[in-house]
């Protein structure tokens, strides 16, 4: 089982690598695919009973309960593309999962960060931590309520609010007030939701109640003596992970037989709830409230310092916890000086509060490729939140990447909180944002709006960058060695940055795997068709790969290419191409089509197809040789090759497109590979180009390697979501296989070249 919280092209090349290997040690595997539309080729109960060991190859949490009883070897889903040898060696002697929620469903301490031992956690902790995931987890399932709470807010201020000397405020018994307090709702909902889910990652159902009940007394100060403030979404994360954690603990009580019925339901959430409530109102909340009240007091007496200082200082507290007790403390006091006369203390932190979601709205617009999907879209409501001062718009970038997040937020709020302080900004109603500055409300808004714009530029380039050297360091952490771990990242981020539908779900495979014995796997989160292909001689192998959103499974095709009825289900005596060792190509029909070459490189009897990829990339969009020595050239020339199909109505906005692509992330994926894309009307149907490149050209890819395969995949915007996902599926998986790039490279003119690509089906 594979799983990872963005891209889809882990999916096709775990699943291809792990059924190759599984097949030449005389294996048999089933793959299921889990993708965010559903598992597809589902392991039976007879598949898991009749499987000698599981492998789960995942950075998510993902559900382990059938597997009880079983061999389990958890790693993470690196791993799964780059030692698959050493995994089907260390699933003989892993240990048998007993559904403890700390080794199986929920996520459990089986994925420790360093993890080793019997678990699986892979060699090196490749395997996201036990922390990640359930921070994930509930960062997943709180954006709704943010997004909703805040959108809803927003809309109500803007056509319903006005300003007043107690703030923006809409009129009592009006439409507007009721679509506020809706709005509200969502937010009251945000950190209980995020606490409850973290909670749930960690200890399973019976930790899910104990998680929201622990969120909402974090955020109600008035439970454990904050009057004005609370703990905040910093306070819900901890609450979720001591919600998570008690409920293990408490778990591992043995008690007599005839009380464990009760326990999930009533004993552990009752238990859990009432000890969690408790400490945090009279164990934490007391040093809450403490830092909060001697943080005032600390405040007060800076009011005859530097306005730039002060400024600075308020900026850096509004960014730090956005709604939590620091937060609170400097709008607090901020606002409390309005009446006394003294209006610039609010006017610095007014330029503040919209810093953060602006800035982070920002970051994913400018590097969309280190973005999901859902994180794009949750930037773009960040930056609505923004523009009416609601900063907890960046509290999900925040809870996913605090450090990142966090310190590039503090940094942005503190330069608009000093140059606001410094022109001597100053707002009369105690909110933030431009509203209010629209709305009348501050003095001196041009440096108002320079502040503000400033501050979130500076949060956004903060952002990416730290952001950016997360990820590099990640990579180069699992991309040291082995043929295809460079390709899996570069790839992954193509096929986000290039509009795959985000986040959550991608491959999870599963194999389960002994001398002579059954593996079942399990790949999740593909695009397009399936992962495998069945060895001549071997023993039979059963995959499939599930699309992820927005893309869609092919018709008749299995995994690998084997033929498949409408429900997935695979049809006996069809070969398949690719991986296929009796070298037959499968057409997307399913019917196989002689003329391929095999896996060992000799080839077939067969004239070549005259078409590839479902007839996308044809003989018209081939070229042996590539005439350009730059990534710019090379793609005009890649793009004046499409044009010769008639399918390319505007040349030179298809190669605007796909270097506007290019300028989010290079489409280099490493291993001598490049794949530029592009979604535009420019062209009237999918077109797909392939050419090489004699000397290499440098496409900033990865690994450092120059690219000289090159393809280019071209489809309009209506058919993106389907195909350009299911072409990168089909390219990524397929270019794991070195002796195939070897083929390729070696093809002496089109005829062969086309033969060696009619194995991508």
């Amino acid at each position: 089982m594979t799983a990872c919280p963005t891209g889809i092209a882990h999916t096709y090349m775990a699943a291809e690598k792990l059924a190759q290997t599984a097949r030449s040690l005389g294996h048999e595997i089933k793959v299921e695919t889990q993708g965010s539309i559903g598992a597809e080729n589902v392991l039976s109960d007879n598949d898991v009973r009749g499987a000698d060991g599981i492998i789960i190859a995942a950075d998510k949490d993902v559900d382990r309960s059938r597997f009880v009883g079983k061999k389990v070897l958890v790693v993470g889903v690196a791993e799964g593309i780059r030692t698959p040898e050493q995994l089907i060696e260390r699933v003989q002697s892993a240990p048998v999962y007993g559904g403890e929620p700390g080794e199986g469903t929920g996520g459990g301490a089986a994925a420790a960060s360093g993890g080793t031992g019997g678990s699986g956690g892979a060699v090196g902790g490749k395997e996201r931590s036990v922390a990640y995931k359930a921070l994930m987890n509930g960062v997943s399932y709180m954006i709704p309520f943010v997004v909703v709470g805040g959108l809803l807010i927003a809309i109500s201020l803007a056509v319903g609010g006005h300003a007043t000397p107690e703030g923006l405020k809409i009129a009592p018994g009006s439409f507007w007030e009721d679509v506020n307090n809706i709005g509200t709702i969502g937010f009251q909902l945000m950190v209980p939701i995020l606490s409850g889910y973290i909670a749930y990652a960690i200890g399973d159902r019976p930790a899910l109640v104990p998680g929201m009940i622990g969120g909402w007394i974090a955020t109600h100060g008035e439970l454990y003596g904050m009057k004005d403030a609370s703990a905040g979404f910093i306070g819900g994360i901890v609450t979720g992970f001591l919600a998570g954690y008690l409920v293990v603990w408490i778990k591992k009580v043995k008690v007599p037989r005839f009380a464990q019925p009760i326990m999930p339901i009533i004993v552990i959430p009752i238990v859990a709830t009432t000890a969690l409530g408790l400490f945090f109102v009279y164990v934490l909340g007391k040093p809450i409230s403490w830092v909060f009240t001697h943080l005032t007091g600390w405040l007060s007496g800076m009011t005859g310092t530097s306005a730039i200082v002060l400024g600075a200082i308020l900026g850096l507290m509004i960014a730090f916890d956005m709604g939590g007790p620091v937060n609170k403390t400097a709008f607090l006091f901020g606002s409390g000086l309005i009446a006394s006369g003294n209006q610039t203390v609010m006017g610095m932190c007014a330029a503040a509060i919209p810093v953060m979601p602006l800035g982070q709205g920002l970051a994913t617009l400018i590097r969309r490729h280190l973005y999901s999907e859902q994180e794009r879209e949750t930037g773009m409501a960040a930056l609505f939140m923004g523009l009416f001062g609601i900063s907890e718009g960046a509290i999900p970038f925040a809870a996913a990447r605090p450090a990142q997040v966090i310190p590039a937020n503090m940094l942005g709020g503190a330069v608009a909180g000093a140059l606001a302080g410094m022109a001597g900004v100053a707002d009369a109603v105690p909110h933030g944002g431009p509203i209010v500055a629209v709305l009348g409300a501050v003095d001196g808004v041009p440096m108002f709006f320079v502040a503000v714009v400033i501050g979130a530029v500076v949060t956004a380039l903060t952002t990416v960058t730290l952001v950016d050297v997360a990820e590099r360091r990640k990579s180069g952490a699992r991309g040291g060695t082995g043929s295809g771990a460079e390709v899996v990242a570069a790839a992954d981020a193509a096929v986000t940055a290039g509009g795959a539908s985000s986040v959550v779900a991608e491959p999870e495979v599963a194999e389960p795997v002994v001398a002579e014995s059954v593996v079942a796997g399990v790949a999740g989160g593909g695009a397009g068709d399936g992962a495998e292909a069945v060895a001549a001689g071997a023993s039979r192998t059963a995959v499939a790969v599930a699309p992820v959103p927005g893309s869609a499974a092919v018709p008749g095709q299995g995994p690998g290419g084997k033929a498949v009825d409408g429900a997935g289900v695979e049809t006996e005596g069809a070969d398949t191409a690719g991986a296929d060792t009796a070298g037959n190509d499968v057409r997307s029909d399913g019917h196989g089509v002689d003329g391929g070459n095999n896996s060992d490189g000799g080839s077939g009897g067969s004239a070549p197809s005259a078409e590839v990829l479902s007839g996308y990339l044809t003989e018209q969009t081939v070229k042996t040789q590539l005439d350009a020595d730059g990534k710019e050239a090379a793609i005009r020339e890649m793009a004046e090759l499409a044009a010769g199909t008639g399918k390319v109505a505007d040349v030179d906005e298809l190669v605007r497109v796909a270097l506007a692509r290019e300028a989010q992330g290079t489409t280099g994926l490493g291993e001598e590979i490049a794949i530029p894309h592009a979604k535009t009307d420019a062209v009237t149907a999918p077109v797909v180009g392939f050419a090489r490149s004699a000397d290499g050209i440098d496409w900033g890819s990865l690994d450092g390697t120059l690219a000289k395969l090159v393809f280019m995949i071209s489809v309009p915007e209506a058919a993106a979501g389907d195909e350009h996902l299911r072409i990168l599926a089909l390219l990524s998986r397929k270019l794991m296989d070195a002796d195939f790039r070897a083929r390729l490279q070696g093809a002496e003119d089109k005829a062969a070249i086309l033969r060696a690509l009619g194995e991508i089906q």
